[in-house]
């Protein structure tokens, strides 16, 4: 079954204990989920097992009768009492209290509600016609949930697409269940989204570094084949040739290579001064350059 299924088997599993609350939640199931045939008498039809379910089984608890084949009295009946006309739609005095709110909240989803897996994306919506469609915006802003609502073809749909609102109706819907469900998939979600991010963040970081280690390698082999690493200095020499030694270290491995004679700074300011020489050397502008008396500079950061 898909969650929604789940949400709505839940709420059909339990029946509220005070008749005002059952009354409450049968005139939102005959508000989304009935209509009157040829005959004038109510009829729920067979598209949607569970509100028909929950309709036979609200009935037989308010009135006492089976609702299959209801008569025009027994339809008269249950209008009169959810306070409703031909057009279905009741009074709002059904549900003025704050538990009929939640049951007349119910019974809304299992007529017209869906819920997506919340492993996928979290959308829980309510399908219904324009005159039916503030009934449930303003319950759900008596409960403080603020809900969109969009037009889709000949429907009207309001919708929730915040995980921590989506939790807070079915904890008023008392779908208990299907909100721990809810909450525990919400947090594999996040464990899994954050695990990507860190795994995303670490391959962007290593991409960066070998994409840097194999300039610096080029660098010092153009610098080699054109002048060589001894027209270098000692110092920059040393840092040449460990890099070209190990192509693949980080910046901080590189620093350990140097045995504690210079530190990140110093090996970074190495790199740099290195990669300058040698667009200098490929630009051709090598004439008077005098790198024993760059290499000066060089010594200052060694301590860094």
């Amino acid at each position: 079954m898909s969650f929604s299924s789940d949400v709505k088997q839940e709420l059909c599993g339990n029946l509220p204990h005070a008749r005002h609350c059952r009354i409450a939640e049968l005139a939102a199931i005959v508000t989304y989920a009935g209509h009157m045939d040829v005959d004038g008498c109510l009829n729920m039809g067979v598209e949607n097992s569970f509100a028909s379910g929950r309709f036979e089984k609200l009935s037989e608890k308010v009135f006492g009768f089976k609702t299959s084949g209801l008569s025009k009295e027994m339809t008269r009946q249950i209008l009169e009492t959810i306070k409703a006309d031909a057009s279905l739609v009741a009074d709002s005095v059904v549900y003025r209290q704050t538990c009929c709110k939640r049951a007349y909240l119910r019974g809304a989803f299992i007529a017209c509600g869906t819920l997506n897996n919340p492993e996928k994306d979290y959308h829980l919506e309510f399908v219904t016609d324009g005159e039916r469609l503030q009934t449930i915006i303003d319950i759900l802003a008596a409960f403080e949930i603020e809900a969109k609502s969009v037009e889709r073809k000949k429907y009207n749909v309001v919708y929730v697409k915040d995980g921590d609102r989506i939790v807070d109706i079915l904890n008023i819907m008392e779908a208990h269940i299907a909100m721990m469900d809810f909450e525990n998939a919400r947090i594999l979600k996040d464990v899994r989204n954050g695990v990507n991010r860190r795994v995303n963040c670490e391959t962007a970081n290593i991409r960066k570094t070998v994409t840097a280690a194999k300039r610096q390698v080029e660098d010092i082999e153009y610098i080699q084949n054109t002048i060589g690493l001894k027209a270098l200095g000692r110092e920059l020499e040393n840092t040449a040739v460990l890099r070209l030694q190990y192509p693949d270290c980080s910046l901080s491995e590189l620093v350990s290579l140097h045995d504690g004679r210079v530190g990140r700074s110093g090996v970074n300011h190495r790199l740099s001064k290195l990669s300058d020489i040698a667009e200098r050397l490929r630009a051709g502008s090598v004439d008077g350059f005098r790198f024993k008396e760059e290499e000066k500079d060089d010594s200052q950061t060694n301590g860094n």
